[in-house]
This record gives C-alpha cells, sequence and structure tokens, in this order.
C-alpha cells in the first residue's frame, strides 16, 4: 500500500510503485479531469501539480511522488485558481475541451511564479501543452486576463 495526498485528502492507494500517476488518478481515485493524451510527457493534458508545480501524470511513478502533495484540477483552488478560471470563461478559451485541464494547470503554475509574464515566458511555460484546436491565441490572452485580474 502507498500513501498519497491528493486534493488535500489522503489515500491509500493498492499500486506498483511503476505505475503512472495518471492512472491512479483516473482509474483508482476517480479524478477524471486529468487527462489521457500521449502517454509520453508531450501534450500536457496530464498535468497536475506536485507540490505547486506542474508535472505530467503520465510519466510520474506513483513510487516517485513520496510525500509530495498532488493537485489536480478538480481541487485546485486560490486566488490565482480562480483568476485563471474566470479569464478562460470571459475569453471563451475552450473550444473541445480536452486538453484544457492540463492547459489551466500549466497557467495556474506560471502565474504563481510570475504574475506579469510576458508572450515569451507564456509559450515557454505553456510549451509541451499541445491544443489540437489550435486555441493558442485564447490561451495566451486568458493568460494576460488572469495576470491584469492578480495585480
Amino acid at each position: 500500500m502507498l500513501k498519497l495526498t491528493v486534493n488535500g485528502a489522503t489515500h491509500e492507494v493498492d499500486a506498483d510503485p511503476d505505475m503512472p500517476l495518471l492512472w491512479v488518478l483516473r482509474d483508482r481515485l476517480d479524478k477524471t479531469g486529468t487527462k489521457y493524451g500521449c502517454g509520453i510527457a508531450q501534450c500536457g493534458a496530464c498535468t497536475v501539480h506536485l507540490d505547486g508545480q506542474p508535472a505530467r501524470a503520465c510519466q510520474t511513478r506513483i513510487g516517485d511522488v513520496g510525500t509530495a502533495e498532488v493537485t489536480t484540477i478538480e481541487g485546485v483552488s486560490g486566488r490565482v485558481a480562480e483568476a485563471v478560471r474566470g479569464a478562460w470563461r470571459k475569453l471563451d478559451v475552450v473550444q473541445c475541451g480536452y486538453c484544457q485541464s492540463g492547459q489551466i494547470m500549466s497557467a495556474i503554475g506560471l502565474l504563481a511564479a510570475n504574475p506579469k509574464p510576458s508572450d515569451a515566458d507564456i509559450d515557454g511555460a505553456m510549451d509541451g501543452n499541445i491544443c489540437r484546436c489550435g486555441t493558442y491565441q485564447r490561451i495566451r490572452a486568458a493568460i494576460h486576463e488572469a495576470a491584469r485580474t492578480l495585480a
């Protein structure tokens, strides 16, 4: 049994330490907001936070999580998260929505570390988050909008 703290709650999970965090979240803990996209940490759909830092759940082994606090899209909260969510709604960022939980988690990580990002900062932080619908301009605009809200 492995102990895992997800969204503030401690869970005991009977899983192989090599199992990806993504599968534990989705299949064992029913946290289905974290999406499977590519399985090789290239698309960002599976982005969660480990101790507040964005991480790809598809390539994070459950045995490597240790005592880190895992936060999924279902549990992310606070001023930065609310600013990002509000900007996403205001600018109607979502098209199909599949990638958006990962996009939002990466955006929150960026703004928590850099509350006034430039376009280059945004591009760097969001690199690896793929949107098949191509809403990149709306995503960047929403991050700038969230930054203005936080200012």
